[in-house]
């Protein structure tokens, strides 16, 4: 018997491919800098080159490789650019700040490349075992850096929490694809759609609507999706900041990416519409949690933890409709607005933090959007998008998850979703009252170092551009492939 090698194209992995080579090499470079800084920089330059291996491929015909289990197309790439620059912007704002912290430590960055590589590959996954080790990759990544703050217990109590509610979310996630691969006897997606066009009692066994449900647990702890979100005020509050912002913003991406390669390819709506009316009542749930819940919060990270529970049940609303023409696209601009505009908020938090003290009440905001003009006008910038107030991105990024849930039928999903947005109105606008309408006797200082500023201006700008420049962001997200295949 001859064994043949079968032939590889490592294009389809190219971005996560080079980001995890390049965080190897920094992980051995970084021995020999004395200045962090550097390190740092070294970074940003590997996130550049991952993100430009991408690019001649943008538009074209998607490749698979690996035996059927990588894809490259345009909406992996999308979702590696949108990595690549939540990725980028948070190293800005861990620059000064873990210095500032007494945490300074080089393994920070080429732990944050590795983590983003296995985000990654969540979106270029197209078999259920690519997604689970992706999953886990990320998973340990993030239980290391939420506990980046060592020996602060706050930090250790959240990488110790979060470990333990990752290791529920793999379970039911490998559970779930046994399951799956018990009723069909595969776990390519792809394979999965087809034996379930194929086999018409296949799509209604218990096993398999068991599995997909696993499923969905699995990746619902993962983007904060109730009722799996208990883990999240508290991770976020407890993690160092930068941190925190990066899981806000990048772990939601990449799980929303997983989901959508799971429904999008292995359960498409015309093969099993089953999951559609389960998660449009958890994106229900999830909305209307998540808001009522933040307007109780007076701390800042634990209030946008609960905003970000409930921008996750907006998400969901372009995933129930995923079926509808533009659906793909207000899913990835929702996904690019939120991750910006979260993350320049959990930058205001960053400076106000000083060394060995956390500020992190809402009341510490009073008076700052006059002491610090620039950072109280981002901050507005970032609440205004969240709340949805035209034109920024934040409300075209509601209005089309609307459009589309509505297209597909679930009115009843865009109304709720409507009106838990003016319910997260109120917590939003207190912000805007407190940096301009309040003034502590004692004003908090506040650092406001250059990255920083550099990383809170390009998302500030960003938000506000894509706002204005809504159909051509729309355009450049909206050359992918249907099925994916």
């Amino acid at each position: 018997m001859e064994f043949q090698i079968p032939q590889t194209d490592f294009t389809t992995i190219g971005p996560p491919l080079v980001l995890s080579v390049w965080a190897t090499a920094l992980l051995l470079i970084d021995l020999f800098i004395a200045n962090k800084r550097t390190t740092a920089i070294l970074a940003l330059v590997g996130l550049a080159a991952g993100a430009a291996v991408a690019l001649p491929f943008y538009g074209q015909t998607p490749r698979v490789s690996f035996e059927g289990m990588a894809l490259l197309d345009d909406t992996a790439i999308a979702i590696d650019w949108i990595l690549t620059l939540v990725t980028a912007i948070t190293i800005l704002f861990a620059m000064d700040y873990l210095k500032r912290q007494a945490i300074e430590m080089g393994e920070f960055y080429p732990v944050l490349l590795f983590t983003t590589s296995a985000m990654m590959m969540m979106a270029h996954g197209r078999n259920l075992i690519v997604l689970f080790i992706s999953l886990e990759w990320l998973s340990i990544g993030l239980y290391i850096l939420a506990g980046f703050a060592y020996p602060r217990i706050r930090s250790q109590e959240a990488a110790m929490k979060y470990l333990l509610y990752g290791a529920f979310a793999a379970g039911f996630l490998i559970y779930g694809t046994a399951l799956v691969y018990g009723v069909t006897g595969t776990v390519d997606m792809a394979t999965i759609a087809d034996q379930l066009r194929a086999n018409q009692a296949m799509r209604t066994s218990p096993l398999l609507l068991v599995g997909l449900g696993l499923l969905l647990i699995g990746f619902g702890y993962k983007i904060s999706m109730v009722p799996f979100h208990m883990w999240t005020p508290d991770v976020y509050e407890g993690s160092p900041t930068p941190v925190s912002a990066y899981m806000s913003a990048a772990t939601k991406a990449a799980g929303f990416a997983a989901l959508l390669r799971v429904v999008q390819i292995a359960f498409p709506v015309d093969v099993l519409p089953t999951w559609q009316i389960i998660v449009a009542i958890l994106a229900a749930l999830t909305m209307v949690i998540g808001n009522i819940a933040a307007v109780a919060q007076s701390n800042i990270k634990r209030m946008l933890a609960y905003s970000s529970i409930a921008h996750a049940g907006f998400i969901l609303c372009a995933l129930v409709a995923i079926g509808e023409p533009g659906a793909v696209q207000s899913y990835l601009y929702y996904i690019l607005a939120y991750a910006l505009t979260n993350l320049g908020a959990f930058a205001v938090v960053i400076a106000l933090e000083q060394a060995g003290e956390e500020r992190f009440d809402i009341a510490d905001l009073a008076g700052i959007g006059w002491r610090q003009p620039l950072l109280g006008a981002a901050m507005a910038v970032f609440m205004l998008s969240l709340a949805g107030v035209p034109p920024l991105a934040g409300f075209f990024a509601k209005w089309l998850v609307f459009q589309v849930a509505y297209q597909a039928g679930f009115w009843w999903l865009a109304l709720i979703g409507l009106l838990s947005s003016v319910v997260s109105a109120f917590y939003y606008l207190r912000i805007i009252v407190n940096m301009y309408m309040r003034e502590r006797s004692e004003p908090v200082p506040s650092f406001t170092t250059a990255p920083l500023l550099l990383g809170v201006g390009v998302a500030a700008l960003l938000v506000v551009v894509q706002g204005f420049l809504t159909n051509p962001v729309l355009t450049l997200v909206g050359q992918t492939v249907a099925a994916g295949r």
